[in-house]
């Protein structure tokens, strides 16, 4: 399995700005997808999910602000964000979600890093 996330880069905060994620070696169809990120010195959460069905969901910190989407046809997820603001600043990557521990399922890809700048 491989995931492969890209889009990430230098914004200043109140800008918008799209992540993809590709997923390879999976049924990706079958799998609740999410978006992870870790802040610089922090550990790796749980900031967007989406459902097989398209049910999502989202933490609260980026709640209203940021929008997880898929396109089964071309096995990628994507992430939305707008407003963004400095506290947003992390690597960000993508994964299946194990639903009752909101883990990760496979083998973490390299991320891709955003940083915000006020």
């Amino acid at each position: 399995v491989q995931l492969q996330a890209s889009g990430g880069g230098l914004v200043q905060s109140g800008r918008s700005l799209r992540l993809s994620c590709v997923a390879s070696g999976v049924i990706f169809s079958i799998n609740t997808m999410g978006w992870y990120r870790q802040p610089p010195g922090k550990q790796r959460e749980l900031v967007a999910s989406i459902t097989s069905g398209s049910s999502t969901n989202y933490a609260d910190s980026v709640k209203g602000r940021f929008t997880i989407s898929r396109d089964n046809a071309k096995n990628t997820v994507y992430l939305q964000m707008n407003s963004l603001k400095p506290e947003d600043t992390a690597v960000y990557y993508c994964n299946a979600v194990r639903l009752r521990s909101s883990a990760g399922i496979y083998s973490w890809g390299q991320g891709t890093k955003l940083t915000v700048s006020s």
